[in-house]
């Protein structure tokens, strides 16, 4: 029988459809929870959609599940982890409810652990992976204390964040106050009402009315660059991985726009023990900085499919066919990217369409799904649109401030500009 697979994603990101392509070239029926809008809906994958509602996202989630009736639920971001979580922790008396969650996460009161990034390098510390020192952070005195052990620059961090946010840089003692005191306050309602508007995500209004609590880490900083993990894991045993180097990322800390993927056995050896010690199942990636002696740190983990997990590198390496090879004997695969060098498909473009890495790396289009192209490329002009007619509201701001401050010297009659 062909397995279903329900894709539970409350963001409109591309990355879920190229996993809704990658379970359904593994013989499995794909459906999906995401926002209207979503890329995943335009997917010639996807068998049905269901609607998520930024309000009412439990209520969302049980009438996908009742409708889908899934063999496997596939997080595809923080938040939807989160809310499938939560439906557990609700699932009292609904036991085929529970034994669903169970099955796709594996140790669902293992994440917890996960989340909590102080408390999970403690324990990768324990199963003897290298890992930068840690520390919870309450208080500004707990504060002070780590970075009297931290030393700077230093990294402080927030729980549940994702995406590149939740994370800043410290180089002396004042920033490290302004990080801890802005990751550590919640939102003004004003504020949260305002980003829903213009970011039009309703998340943004449940900010405002049930601001959650945020537990914040300090981390000592560990330079190097960015390498990573995706892995595919049933009950503890890795299913299928992917290990790779990040060439080019967004930004500091963004998602990656160029990986290599590379055989490095620290990596390998990470993520057996981690998906061994927490009883993990599903797709999951970790973090690390590879340092200039070539040696990985692990520096968090991201419980729910990244960006990596869409990649498919072959049998073992294919974490959609890895995961369905687990519920059914009929599971196919795609076929294999055959470069070890990956271009992920806008975001390389629209950081620089002169990348040479665009012609001579595996540029990662989804040509086989011409609508999600289609919708990538449709989003990826409205974002050029609002960046251009964000910087022509900074260039008018500084036009009319310079005008404003242009005065008359009324001693000596000339005429001076302030900048």
């Amino acid at each position: 029988m062909t397995a279903k697979v329900l894709l539970v994603s409350s963001v409109g990101w591309p990355s879920v459809a190229r996993l809704a392509a990658g379970f359904a070239w593994a013989s499995c029926a794909v459906e999906a929870l995401a926002p209207a809008g979503a890329v995943v809906l335009s997917s010639r994958y996807l068998s049905r959609w269901h609607s998520y509602r930024a309000l009412f996202p439990l209520a969302s989630l049980r009438a996908a599940i009742e409708a889908a009736e899934p063999d496997l639920l596939v997080c595809c971001d923080d938040r939807s982890l989160s809310h499938v979580l939560e439906l557990y922790r609700r699932s009292a008396g609904k036991r085929e409810l529970a034994l669903l969650v169970e099955r796709s996460l594996g140790n669902p009161r293992a994440i917890p652990r996960l989340i909590s990034r102080s408390n999970f390098l403690a324990e990768a510390r324990a199963e003897g992976i290298r890992v930068p020192d840690t520390m919870a952070i309450g208080s500004d005195e707990d504060l002070d204390d780590a970075l009297a052990l931290l030393g700077f620059p230093a990294v402080l961090k927030s729980d549940g964040s994702w995406g590149g946010e939740g994370v800043l840089f410290a180089h002396n003692a004042t920033e490290a106050k302004a990080a801890f005191a802005k990751l550590a306050r919640s939102p003004s309602r004003p504020r949260s009402v305002a980003r829903a508007l213009r970011r039009r995500d309703a998340h943004h209004l449940g900010d405002a009315i049930f601001p959650a609590p945020r537990n914040i880490s300090a981390q000592r900083f560990v330079s190097g660059s960015p390498a990573a993990s995706a892995f595919a894991s049933w009950q503890g045993e890795i299913a299928g991985a992917i290990y790779y180097d990040v060439i080019v990322a967004e930004g500091a800390i963004g998602p990656p726009n160029v990986i290599r993927r590379v055989d490095c056995p620290e990596i390998h050896e990470a993520t057996l023990k981690i998906a061994k010690r927490f009883g993990l199942s599903g797709i999951h990636g970790m973090d690390f900085i590879r340092d200039a002696q070539g040696a990985v740190h692990l520096i968090e983990i991201n419980p729910r499919a990244t960006q990596g997990s869409t990649l498919a590198f072959g049998r073992g390496r294919d974490l959609p066919a890895a995961l369905a090879e687990r519920l059914t004997p009929a599971a196919g695969i795609r076929p294999a990217i055959t470069a070890d060098t990956v271009v992920f498909f806008p975001r390389e473009w629209q950081r620089d369409p002169a990348s040479h890495f665009l012609t001579s790396a595996h540029h990662d289009v989804p040509w086989d799904d011409p609508a999600v192209l289609l919708a990538i490329l449709r989003s990826a002009a409205r974002t050029a649109h609002r960046s251009a007619r964000n910087l022509t509201k900074e260039a008018s701001k500084t036009m009319t401030s310079t005008v404003c401050l242009k005065r008359s010297d009324t001693t000596g009659g000339a005429q001076r500009t302030i900048r």
